[in-house]
């Protein structure tokens, strides 16, 4: 059996990375449980096109309905590696913050936290309130990951989907699963 890995998609801006992280899940042999939000599917349209989330739903193995609080990925028996959740809008951090299980996103982010599992969440939102914050420091002090989406400039990227691609490598290289994918920094 392969190594799986849920990837959760919100509906905040930055919809690219949620695409880019599964290209390199896919590119290492991850199987990848998806889930995403409505605001999450209109922001794939918006931001990336049209055929957006049909090119991240033939990347994945598995796709799961937001609604579904029965499917596999909300139980902590289920076999993953961990989760990322690329974008996380803040109303989703807060939701997992407070353990308010109310999707299948914010609940498979939940059961990462109580199985110690790995939870990377690209935070997106800036500039942050103090609410914000607080939501970042509870899941981090339950084991979560805040990774925010920040560009390595000293990578002199020259796009968009290059810095895309290198916080993806970076949020998927958290997970311990392969070697590292991101580009690292170098001294001249």
């Amino acid at each position: 059996m392969s190594a799986r890995v849920i990837l959760g998609v919100s509906g905040a801006s930055g919809a690219i990375l949620a695409l880019e992280c599964a290209r390199v899940l896919a590119r290492i042999g991850v199987e990848i449980d998806l889930t995403l939000s409505p605001m999450a599917e209109r922001t794939l349209e918006l931001e990336v096109g049209p055929e957006a989330q049909a090119e991240l739903a033939a990347l994945v193995s598995r796709v799961h309905p937001i609604r579904d609080l029965g499917a596999s990925i909300a139980s902590g028996s289920y076999p993953v590696m961990g989760m990322i959740v690329a974008p996380c809008s803040m109303r989703s951090l807060a939701a997992i913050a407070h353990g308010l299980d109310d999707n299948l996103l914010i609940r498979s982010a939940g059961v990462q936290l109580k199985e110690r599992r790995p939870l990377i969440l690209l935070a997106r939102e800036a500039p942050l309130t103090q609410a914000h914050l607080r939501n970042m420091l509870a899941v981090t002090e339950m084991g979560g990951i805040i990774l925010p989406p920040v560009p390595a400039f000293y990578l002199r990227p020259q796009t968009t989907l290059e810095i895309a691609t290198q916080i993806a490598a970076r949020a998927v290289d958290l997970l311990r699963l392969a070697p590292p994918q991101a580009s690292a920094w170098t001294t001249p």
